[in-house]
């Protein structure tokens, strides 16, 4: 029995005293203690330290106060786990040097076991499950394919994933193979973090805003609801489609429990296109900068756009690194102050 529920309450649509409140990457570089770590250990190696993937994990939980945990990891660890070279380059970002540009190259991406290959993750959950002794509930992640995909064809991050999308346009065949490999590596691996003791997992299409809507139908979402549809009786899932307000219509008649918004989507479109659906979302990340009597206003003023039930506060994207910790605090009190 958990001592704050706030979120799974959320998630099953039942009546709340208030919405409960996490933030994206909130187990990150703005504040100070993970910084530390960062100084003494790569990012890879945080990630692969089941001590120190717990320890990550749960600073926000105790620092910031939010109402549950996400687990400190990456979504770039399944490429890694299927023959993909993936480098965390500081002051760059993820660099993969041999991208994945040909049929060939789809050919030599191996589908893993993952509770072999990515054990490491399964034991970090296990220890912070052990570490949060039921404080607040445990969510883990992956990226969607065509995130995933971006990132194993362009070679790195983009703004626009040109290459990415040149390969879907003219060898679809091969592009599809690649993110049904994908596709069906993420199904086992959030259904092996399930059993390790996640009680919700997050899907981020952290790109999918890059398609167009029938682009976005192809190459995207029918991947995502195979997720979706899997993994409905092992956990609670939310999808987040950074971009993707074009899709809520879908996203809200599949079977996950939460749809994630961004900032660019109000929440009376969001409202009308879920059927009731919980929503999360969607404080403009850059907002935190705000002072934070602002924040504090701004946020509040959020609940009341989308209402205090079947609503899940939270960014709209993952919070930046210069955020003041003062700042990040000030966002989730007002949530947890927050009284009609």
């Amino acid at each position: 029995m958990f001592k704050n529920d706030l979120l799974l309450r959320a998630l099953d649509g039942e009546q709340v005293a208030r919405p409960p409140v996490w933030m994206m990457r909130q187990a990150g570089r703005y504040l100070p203690d993970f910084m530390k770590l960062k100084h003494k250990y790569d990012f890879f190696t945080r990630c692969r330290t089941p001590e120190l993937a717990t320890e990550i994990t749960v600073m926000p939980v105790d620092q910031i106060g939010v109402d549950a945990a996400i687990l400190f990891c990456d979504i770039l660890v399944i490429p890694q786990a299927m023959n993909i070279e993936v480098q965390m380059k500081p002051g760059f970002g993820p660099y993969l040097p041999n991208s994945v540009n040909s049929q060939q190259r789809v050919d030599e991406v191996v589908k893993p076991d993952v509770h072999q290959e990515l054990s490491y993750v399964m034991d970090a959950i296990k220890m912070t499950k052990k570490e949060l002794n039921n404080r607040v509930p445990l969510i883990g992640f992956a990226g969607s394919p065509w995130t995933i995909f971006c990132y194993a064809v362009q070679g790195q991050g983009s703004k626009n994933f040109d290459k990415a999308k040149e390969f879907c346009f003219t060898q679809p065949q091969a592009a599809h193979e690649l993110l049904q490999k994908f596709t069906d590596v993420t199904i086992e691996y959030l259904k092996a973090k399930a059993d390790a003791g996640v009680d919700v997992v997050q899907v981020f299409d952290s790109w999918g805003g890059m398609l167009s809507p029938a682009d976005y139908q192809e190459f995207s979402w029918k991947y995502i609801n195979q997720i979706v549809e899997a993994l409905a009786d092992h956990a609670k899932v939310i999808v987040f489609g950074k971009g993707c307000w074009f899709a809520l219509e879908e996203m809200a008649n599949s079977k996950a429990d939460a749809i994630g918004v961004d900032w660019t989507c109000s929440a009376d479109y969001a409202r009308s296109k879920v059927n009731g659906k919980t929503l999360q979302g969607n404080f403009d990340p850059s907002r935190l900068l705000s002072p934070q009597q602002e924040i504090q206003k701004m946020a509040q003023q959020m609940v009341r756009d989308f209402g205090t039930q079947n609503y899940i506060a939270n960014l709209g994207h993952g919070i930046l690194p210069n955020i003041p910790v003062e700042n990040a605090k000030a966002f989730v009190n007002a949530i947890k102050n927050y009284a009609d």
